[in-house]
């Protein structure tokens, strides 16, 4: 069955006025759609690639034929990868929306980072300095939180690491309103974060 593009979890305007609800738009029901559409195409003719998850189709681009690879790479990963994106966010005021994470993620970051605040640093560092398109994640690595970023639609899936959290830093993700400022954008994205799911995500990396 093709893939779909599943409705955003909240309104176009719920992450106003960090993200507007034009750029929510276009993000979701042009960008994001264009990857479907795409990944859906390549896919014609191998149902045995399409009966997969798209996480697990990202997850095994070594059995993905070498006609379509590059297809399948590049719009799998932005189907998987926005998937992702919106689930971290959530309504402004939302509890567990902004601020800081709690419990047994928050130990671990200021375990591996020294505090909150020199995480958000890293990460947003990774993001500022991604040459051209692509994202910034964080990853748990033989046990410990790793900020790494990746150009493009790459997903830490292709290389064995289940995405924790990531911030899309395509110009497409903030350009409405940011234009080119996309430190002002990164240091914006962190009053939308849903810490609540980004938790469930870092539980599902521990396993």
């Amino acid at each position: 069955m093709p893939y779909e593009l599943a409705p955003l979890p909240y309104d176009y305007a719920a992450l106003e006025p960090f993200i507007d609800a034009d750029t929510m738009h276009f993000h979701h029901d042009k960008h994001h759609q264009a990857y479907i559409t795409n990944v859906n195409t390549a896919l014609a003719g191998h149902p045995e690639l399409a009966a997969k998850s798209v996480d697990d189709l990202v997850r095994d681009l070594a059995s993905v034929p070498e006609a379509i690879k590059g297809a399948v790479r590049n719009n799998g990963g932005g189907h998987s990868n926005h998937s992702m994106f919106w689930s971290i966010m959530g309504p402004v005021g939302t509890p567990g929306v902004g601020g800081e994470p709690t419990g047994s993620l928050a130990a671990k970051i200021t375990e591996d980072f020294g505090s909150f605040e020199d995480f958000k640093k890293a990460f947003n560092e990774a993001g500022a300095k991604q040459f051209g398109s692509g994202w910034a994640w964080l990853i748990l690595v033989d046990g410990k939180l790793k900020v790494i970023s990746t150009a493009n639609q790459d997903s830490p899936l292709s290389q064995g690491h289940y995405p924790i959290l990531g911030n899309d830093v395509w110009e497409h993700a903030y350009y409405l309103k940011y234009q080119n400022l996309r430190a002002k954008y990164l240091e914006a994205w962190w009053n939308v974060v849903n810490w609540t799911e980004v938790a469930k995500r870092f539980e599902t990396a521990k396993k």
